[in-house]
């Protein structure tokens, strides 16, 4: 390593703070540029990048229609105060109301995915008159305090006390019990559970529920068979409002523009992010139906960001959705999610460390299992041979993410057949260090 990238570490590390980290504790990938779905490093070499960053570079890195969008919107309107109507508020606005399914025909534009989440949650309440909000515990929605308490996961609990009204349930699929032996009896089970949560909370004080549409980082579970439609039945009964967090999963990740889509159903609120934009600049957004919508005709969205409805995010919003179109990149998910599950059933078959898989598009995981058959790391947990893949696969030139038992494969939705077996392969070798440290 050079001393000028030492010297770029040793000030990042020194002057700013990382995510979910001691700061003593990070070793940062040094990253100079960015093209397609490889990084490179400042002495030049290339990382496969197999988790499209955070599940959020759909489009793969540098696209150069949308980087020469982002230079031509600088030549127009920079900025604008958020109660200005400018072309790209019109633009984006009614691109989106086309696109989106049903009647979510109205936008409220952020910065990201929390701020998205906080702002349907405050829509959700200021409609209904209610106050709490239901969520599940295989869940993250984001890194703000009103998000942390709606997340499951244990980012939460150092975050914790938080404000009040946030009730957690588990998911159709818990971590160490079933709901059921099929996925009809898992739905059934976990709704009529779910049913008797609501009767004890009291249904007239819940405002809506949250759900990630498809659980991204705890899992990648996509919903059992008939979840989604018996959801909406259930919350529809009550009149409790049904938010689907599409941060991770919309914009063609799944191989539906958005995950909801599979289920055949249509949301109340939908927040958005990530792909929204292709992480190319910060931009997040609420989507609502029309009878939300027409209530803030007459009353007042108690909300408010400088940054709302940025002319520059709205431009390259609009770049990165034409580009999907282009390219036709959510059927593209769909067509190379398939090869994908090819590559992880081969490697599920061939690896006595691999418990299970999971994929849904371009949506992916893998679960990794001790001698005994048990989670390798377990919930929240470490191992050492987790720790060990992690440091091969930077080593191999391959960037994704090694949590608890879980390895992830999700490449930006551009990623060519050849890309993709070269990654499949490091995780191969990768699998079979595994395989030795657990003895199998």
């Amino acid at each position: 390593m050079s001393d000028a990238t030492q010297a770029m570490i040793d000030a990042c590390k020194r002057h700013t703070l990382f995510n979910w980290s001691a700061r003593g504790g990070v070793s940062p990938l040094p990253i100079a540029r960015a093209e397609g779905v490889w990084l490179y490093q400042p002495d030049g070499k290339r990382i496969l990048d197999f988790n499209s960053q955070l599940m959020s570079v759909n489009i793969g890195h540098s696209h150069p229609k949308v980087v020469q969008a982002m230079k031509d919107a600088c030549d127009g309107l920079i900025y604008a105060f958020p109660g200005s109507a400018t072309q790209a508020r019109a633009d984006l606005s009614t691109k989106l109301a086309e696109l989106m399914p049903g009647d979510l025909n109205t936008f409220f534009f952020t910065l990201g995915g929390a701020e998205a989440n906080e702002n349907a949650v405050k829509l959700a309440r200021l409609y209904t008159g209610r106050h709490k909000v239901l969520s599940r515990y295989r869940s993250y929605h984001g890194a703000t305090n009103l998000c942390m308490q709606m997340t499951g996961d244990p980012r939460r609990w150092a975050n914790e006390p938080g404000s009040p009204g946030f009730i957690r349930v588990l998911d159709p699929s818990p971590y160490d019990f079933s709901f059921g032996e099929n996925e009809e009896e898992k739905t059934a089970n976990n709704l009529r559970y779910l049913r008797e949560v609501i009767e004890m909370e009291g249904p007239q004080t819940i405002a809506a529920m949250i759900i990630e549409t498809v659980t991204g980082t705890n899992g990648v579970l996509p919903p059992p068979k008939g979840y989604l439609k018996g959801l909406r039945a259930l919350l529809d009964e009550y009149g409790i409002l049904l938010i689907c967090d599409e941060v991770m999963a919309g914009w063609g990740r799944t191989g539906k523009l958005m995950a909801f889509e599979h289920g055949d159903i249509v949301p109340d609120i939908v927040s958005m992010a990530k792909g929204l934009t292709s992480s190319y600049i910060a931009l997040g957004a609420v989507a609502m139906r029309d009878p939300i919508a027409k209530h803030f005709d007459t009353n007042v969205f108690w909300g408010g960001l400088t940054y709302n409805s940025h002319p520059i995010s709205l431009k390259t919003a609009l770049a990165v959705i034409q580009v999907m179109e282009d390219e036709d990149l959510v059927n593209r998910s769909a067509r190379m999610g398939e090869v994908m599950r090819g590559h992880m059933e081969r490697l599920t078959a061939k690896h006595a460390c691999v418990k299970t898989f999971r994929s849904i598009g371009m949506f992916g995981m893998f679960d990794l299992q001790d001698a005994d058959g048990n989670l390798i790391a377990g919930f929240n947990g470490s191992h050492a041979a987790m720790k060990d893949l992690g440091a091969f696969f930077r080593e191999e030139g391959l960037f994704t993410f090694v949590r608890w038992s879980h390895v992830m494969s999700n490449p930006p939705l551009t990623i060519s057949e050849e890309d993709l077996a070269w990654g499949m392969d490091v995780l191969d070798r990768g699998f079979s260090l595994v395989d030795n440290a657990i003895g199998r």
